[in-house]
């Protein structure tokens, strides 16, 4: 999930609200265990994922669900801090990872049964400020110095994990660490990327080999080098970017206004007309290749990898729609402000 209060619709108010009180409270929310609740699948939930068969929920104050029959039913797990959780991976059926506000970060190994945090953002702010005390640049210690003493108020809006030991985070102000060895220890790679303005970061994939991040204001980087160097690539928008889709046969771009953009190169990109106004939120790659968006108004859309135009679905989500996944029957498991909802897709999409 990457709208974090933009002022776009009542998601992001909802998140802004809950994100200013998390900061003042931070040094307990990263120690108070999250609270169990009878009524947690009704709970903000921000952002989906498959571990193996199982689906894994991640949402406001650290609240951690998971599925074992294709999202018909969802149990609470503990998890060892109250902070909102924005982003959830799993490389394979057992190691995941989740990030989210205050900087926090937590892994499974177990497939999601049990969760120990890794990382938050008082250490991410002594990483940051170590590396800038390393190249010697002035300003770059100037700013590292103002992150330690503003303490862990950046939020982590996304990550990627090449595989078990190679990660990424990124988020808010340019924010971005790097792990080599499964998350045991991160470093600041702020000074890797190609982002004067120190813009927001909303997403992070790899495909065909390469590194891509989007962000706010048209912001698109990619790396060819395995992370060394992330260039700015021309953006064919001036808006933010909240998402990327890594398929199979390109590369999607997605955010505000239902704005969506195609590529078969990672460099030049073809308008997905969507007739939609309100901000896409989460796509994924349907088993049947094609591609499905989500928008936060509860549109739900699909179109065939290159087309110029996607067609609505006969099934509209509850509003403030911030993540979708298909589960390993087929369904379509979403997460949002209504909480946790599973759907079949239509018979009459399920093939074209």
């Amino acid at each position: 999930m990457k709208v974090l209060a933009k002022g776009l619709s009542g998601l992001a108010l909802v998140l802004a609200g809950v994100f200013a009180l998390g900061v003042q409270a931070a040094p307990a929310v990263l120690e108070r265990p999250s609270l169990h609740s009878a009524k947690a699948e009704r709970s903000v939930m921000l952002d989906l994922a498959r571990a193996g068969q199982r689906l894994v929920a991640v949402g406001e104050r650290g609240i951690i669900l998971l599925s074992d029959d294709d999202g018909a039913s969802w149990r609470q797990v503990d998890v060892p801090v109250s902070v909102n959780l924005t982003a959830v991976q799993f490389v394979d059926a057992q190691q995941g990872w989740t990030v989210g506000h205050l900087g926090v970060v937590l892994h499974s190994s177990d497939g999601g049964e049990t969760w120990h945090k890794q990382f938050d953002g008082i250490q991410a702010a002594q990483s940051i400020l170590q590396a800038a005390q390393a190249s010697g640049d002035a300003d770059a210690i100037a700013q590292a110095e103002a992150m330690v003493a503003d303490g862990p108020d950046k939020p982590f809006l996304d990550l990627y994990f090449q595989n078990e030991r190679v990660g990424y985070l990124v988020g808010a102000y340019n924010l971005i660490l790097r792990t080599e060895d499964g998350g045991q220890s991160w470093h600041s790679w702020m000074q890797h990327l190609d982002n004067p303005q120190g813009l927001n970061l909303y997403a992070i994939r790899a495909w065909r080999g390469d590194l891509y991040i989007a962000g706010e204001r048209g912001l698109l980087l990619r790396s060819r080098d395995d992370g060394e160097h992330f260039t700015a690539l021309p953006s064919p928008y001036e808006g933010s970017f909240f998402g990327l889709l890594a398929a199979r046969e390109g590369l999607l771009a997605f955010g505000l206004r239902g704005n969506a953009w195609w590529s078969t190169d990672g460099e030049s990109w073809q308008a997905l007309e969507t007739g939609v106004e309100s901000a896409l939120a989460a796509a994924l790659e349907l088993a049947d290749g094609r591609l499905l968006l989500a928008g936060q108004g509860g549109e739900l859309l699909v179109a065939q990898p290159g087309s110029a135009r996607a067609q609505s679905l006969p099934l509209r989500l509850a509003p403030g729609l911030a993540s979708v996944v298909q589960a390993a029957d087929g369904s379509l498991a979403s997460g949002g402000l209504s909480g946790i909802t599973a759907r079949q897709i239509p018979e009459q999409s399920a093939q074209r």
